[in-house]
């Protein structure tokens, strides 16, 4: 603790002590207040300046130092100055004691509450942020809120101390008036308990609410502002038009239909989307072989001589597409069209909020939801266009494996794609501008991965720039900026893009909209995936944050419950449990903070770590490199975050996710039967390890003095 603070300390206890010890809580009674009226008119009238003077300066120490009594000190202010000056000494003293109050609140328990709760705040944060003058402003207009209560509790927040004295000083002054006004009078006053009536009260409430109502006013006026240029259908073809037949679209089409809706889902190209036909199947898929592969290359190690294995690329590809078909018809337009789905092939265009045109045909809507997905981010680098560079949508149509493979991005597809090209036998490079692999994980999660990547012979150049592209004779090659600046060419004979993925929001009416974006050309939506556009919504990558399958499909949930509903209801969803896995090997999997996020939101946390290198199965199948790494609330079992690296991470980590979704703590995994021996098992041992830690040491002497008189 500073200076600073050590001296706010110290003044407030001298004066609670003081306060106390003086007993000066008699001076602030009504009785007294009443017995002493006509002394202190009295030498107000012959002192006016001394007296208010004097007056102020005790009422700005009384609220200050949130002492009771505040009410009696307006009452007094009334009795002694009348309405007029009682009301302006009032006023000022009390939004400057409040402010006061409010400063120190901040500057001794601000940094320790965001601390230790930070994350828990972070959603009330952000409200106090977006409207917190209109919390405080509800606040002060009610009278019977403490207000000593409000300017701690404000002090804690991220309002602005300016905006908190003005917002306090106009919001108090209604009820300031009334307890003044009632002051004039304080001869006749009985109790304070029949200042306020119940109607008083009541008219406080209301007019403390009307803020509010006239923000929701403001807002479904703005929401409703663009869609006025259109004319509304006088009837409808559907209840729902889904466009993208990806994860969020199947998913919201499929909710839709089980509730009994109308939906017409379109798609221009491949039902499954992405994730079907160029992303997570495929990819998993290319993996699995490529980990064959490497399983035969390391046989000596587990004991077995002479196995040997020839990599046939176009047989590896052909297989990819066969587990496609496979999996094809879950997806397929008879499967959803069999579930109530009208299933339009064909390329759609948002004509209004409430209509879609496909195929010539007009569909009136009463609500549309957008899941046109994401497609390859493209960097604008000199020479890039004239080569024939791979992405993650055509890389599929391979049937030769590069000899030289360069790949751009080392984020999650790209170090997907790189370490599976390299077991198959493509000498690989990945180049990224970031200094570690992985950029959103932990350094020691990066770590192992790269440790992992240069043992199977790829090359890493981190921290590089790319240049400029070229063609020759000679062949292709890219030259790039070392982090020294010296420049070096890197010859290739395949260039992957693997730098992440930009939101389809083209060519299908969302500009003619003047559809709002986000700063990364996603589509704008709330918490209840709405647009700007009451009847639009939108999910999935096309949206974001996250450009996970599965989030796709949790958004596709609440925007197509609230795409039924109309406004009669809105279901809001939560981002607080989001988890993600890498699926290189080892596998990288977290949900919730990692400890890079926890130290940039200044979030206290407790670390416990297990190392895979302690855990029998590991041990039995040749993989034990990784760990559970697992940050908690300082003093306390729950989850703030998990981060697994490891085999079968993805799985793994379902744990963590169960537990931080349900509001359980370690102690409820350290208590939960494992099979052994299981990966699954690391995550008891962490939880125990946590357990662990924390058993009191003082008094493990005296167990020990116990249990050896029981010999």
């Amino acid at each position: 603790m500073n200076k600073t603070r050590w001296a706010v300390v110290a003044v407030i206890a001298a004066a609670v002590a003081a306060y106390i010890s003086l007993d000066l809580g008699q001076y602030l009674t009504l009785g007294y207040a009443q017995s002493q009226l006509d002394t202190l008119r009295d030498f107000s009238a012959d002192n006016f300046i001394l007296t208010a003077g004097a007056y102020f300066m005790l009422y700005v120490v009384v609220t200050a130092l949130s002492l009771p009594g505040a009410a009696i000190m307006t009452l007094l202010g009334g009795a002694i100055f009348g309405l007029g000056w009682g009301l302006l000494l009032v006023s000022f003293a009390s939004s400057i004691g409040a402010t006061l109050a409010f400063l120190a609140s901040r500057l001794l328990l601000r940094d320790w509450v965001q601390g230790r709760f930070g994350r828990s705040l972070k959603t009330i944060n952000k409200g106090v942020e977006r409207d917190g003058a209109f919390y405080l402003f509800s606040l002060r207009l009610v009278p019977v809120f403490p207000f000593f209560l409000i300017n701690l509790v404000m002090g804690l927040t991220p309002i602005k101390t300016f905006t908190f004295y003005w917002i306090s000083q106009v919001g108090m002054l209604l009820g300031t008036a009334v307890y003044v006004n009632a002051g004039v009078e304080l001869g006749q006053i009985s109790s304070l308990g029949g200042l306020l009536s119940g109607s008083l009260i009541l008219s406080f409430v209301l007019l403390a609410a009307m803020p509010w109502v006239g923000k929701a006013l403001i807002a479904v006026i703005r929401r409703n502002r663009l869609a006025k240029a259109y004319k509304k259908p006088a009837k409808y073809d559907t209840n729902l038009v889904v466009i993208g037949a990806g994860s969020g679209g199947l998913v919201a089409s499929i909710v839709a239909a089980g509730a009994k809706a109308s939906v017409t889902l379109i798609e221009k190209h491949k039902m499954g989307g992405d994730c079907l036909n160029t992303g997570c199947v495929p990819s998993k898929s290319l993996i699995a072989s490529a980990k064959v592969a490497e399983t035969i290359r390391q046989a000596e190690a587990f004991g077995i001589k002479g196995a040997s294995g020839q990599v046939d690329f176009a047989a590896v590809m052909e297989r990819v597409q066969s587990v496609i078909k496979t999996i094809e018809p879950h997806d397929s337009v008879e499967r959803f069209t069999s579930l109530g789905v009208d299933c339009v092939q064909g390329e759609a265009f948002i004509r209004s909020p409430w209509t879609v045109e496909v195929n010539g045909r007009t569909i009136n809507t009463r609500a549309i939801i957008v899941a046109t997905g994401a497609r390859p981010l493209i960097p604008e680098v000199p020479g890039l266009a004239e080569i024939d560079y791979l992405h993650s949508d055509n890389v599929w149509e391979l049937r030769e494996l590069p000899r030289r493979l360069l790949v751009l991005g080392g984020g999650p597809i790209g170090c997907e794609l790189a370490q599976a090209f390299a077991r198959l036998g493509s000498e690989v490079t990945i180049l990224d501008r970031s200094e570690h692999l992985m950029g959103r994980e932990d350094d020691d999660a990066a770590n192992i991965v790269e440790q992992a990547f240069r043992d199977r012979g790829i090359t890493l150049l981190l921290a590089h720039e790319m240049k400029t592209f070229r063609s020759d004779e000679a062949g292709d090659s890219l030259t790039v900026s070392a982090p020294d600046g010296s420049l070096k060419d890197v010859e290739f004979d395949k260039v992957l893009v693997a730098l992440g993925r930009k939101p389809n929001v083209e060519g299908f009416g969302l500009e003619e909209l003047k559809m709002p974006l986000t700063e990364r050309g996603a589509i704008n939506v709330d918490g209840a995936m709405r647009t700007a556009y009451p009847s639009i919504l939108a999910c999935g990558d096309v949206a974001g944050p996250y450009q996970f399958t599965h989030m796709a499909s949790f958004q596709a949930w609440y925007a197509t419950l609230n795409a039924l509903s109309g406004m009669l209801k809105t279901f809001t969803a939560n981002y607080r449990v989001v988890p993600h896995a890498t699926f290189t090997d080892p596998e990288v999997a977290r949900v919730g903070l990692n400890e890079k996020e926890a130290q940039e939101q200044d979030i206290d946390y407790e670390l416990t770590r297990y190392e895979l290198d302690h855990l029998d199965r590991a041990l039995a199948d040749g993989t034990a490199h990784g760990f559970v790494k697992v940050l908690t609330v300082p003093g306390s079992d729950r989850i703030l975050g998990a981060s697994i690296v490891g085999p079968h991470a993805g799985e793994l980590i379902g744990s963590f996710v169960f537990a931080m979704t349900h509001n359980m703590g370690l102690k409820k995994i350290a208590g939960t039967t494992h099979i052994y021996p299981t990966l699954l098992e690391a995550n008891r041992f962490a939880a125990n390890a946590w357990r662990s830690a924390r058993v009191p040491a003082k008094l493990l002497p005296w167990a020990e003095r116990f249990f050896r008189s029981r010999l």
